[in-house]
């Protein structure tokens, strides 16, 4: 738990984490040690068909409950799925026939929040992400997947597609840890929630109260005709939007605030920084019409 620029509390939190329990190389007790050394308020542990629930660490850590659905026998070209669950009150017990929206219908039936895993590493299209009903969180980044057999961590441009196309969704950075050598402690949200329960992070993170994260900080907001930042020292602030033209991108040294100008034709905004050491930090898309 810390304060962010504002003042408000805000909880470190990953909702992507594997185990020995299917296919990592750390035990659960591992893990938990190793990311509450790293500051982290809460996890989901989210292995393969595999639900875990929720309890706290002997550390301290909240560990939500968690799967990840990860659809067999598709092909990329027709939109190959992995569908992590958290928060669920009961295991889904789904069949390894299910699909991906079984699986996301499964996981709200049973009071959790159902995340389209790695867009990117999927190869999945603006289309196939449409194609699915009552899912409204994304990875805009995947620690993993920009290690060792990939290199598609990063969601950016399929979350455009899908803005320009009037769909949007909560933007989250997670891990997805598999190897813990390097791939773990990584990427995470910042969670503006009244106070760290299950419930109160999963409305939190539906209502959009959070920023994802490698490190900075980073706030937007829109006041009159423009969009305002705020973040930690930074060495880059973009501007992403479904406009492709006007300056968008403001690099220097010690970067804490910047003003975009919202063009009429516009229909959302979203900002990405960049700190010295090139870590990340995303803001959830600002909805402009």
């Amino acid at each position: 738990m810390q304060k962010d620029l504002f003042g408000k509390t805000r909880y470190k939190i990953n909702l992507h984490t594997h185990t020995t329990i299917s296919d990592g190389r750390k035990d659960p007790k591992e893990v938990c040690k190793i990311y509450k050394n790293k500051g982290y308020d809460a996890i989901a542990i989210t292995d393969h068909w595999k639900y875990g629930e929720q309890y706290n660490a002997d550390n301290g850590l909240l560990v939500l409950s968690g799967i990840e659905y990860n659809i067999l026998n598709v092909m990329p070209k027709d939109g190959l799925f992995h569908i992590v669950g958290i928060g669920m009150d009961t295991n889904p017990n789904l069949p390894k026939t299910a699909s991906a929206q079984d699986a996301i219908d499964a996981i709200n039936a049973n009071g959790g929040m159902p995340i389209i895993a790695h867009t990117a590493w999927s190869l999945n299209t603006p289309q196939h992400v449409m194609s699915l009903k009552n899912v409204y969180v994304t990875e805009i980044y995947n620690s993993v997947s920009g290690l060792h057999m990939s290199r598609r961590p990063d969601s950016s441009l399929i979350v455009d597609m899908l803005g320009a196309m009037g769909k949007f969704y909560n933007l989250i950075a997670t891990d997805d840890a598999h190897y813990y050598d390097g791939d773990e402690c990584k990427s995470f949200i910042m969670v503006e929630a009244d106070s760290l329960t299950k419930d109160d992070i999963i409305k939190a993170i539906l209502n959009g109260k959070f920023y994802a994260s490698q490190g900075p900080e980073v706030h937007a907001y829109k006041e009159g005709d423009e969009i305002i930042v705020k973040c930690s020292p930074c060495s880059e602030i973009v501007f992403l939007s479904d406009w492709v033209w006007s300056e968008r991108v403001f690099e220097g040294e010690n970067l804490q605030e910047a003003r975009y100008k919202i063009t009429p034709n516009e229909t959302y905004v979203r900002v990405q920084v960049k700190d010295k050491d090139g870590n990340l930090a995303w803001t959830n898309c600002i909805q402009l019409k």
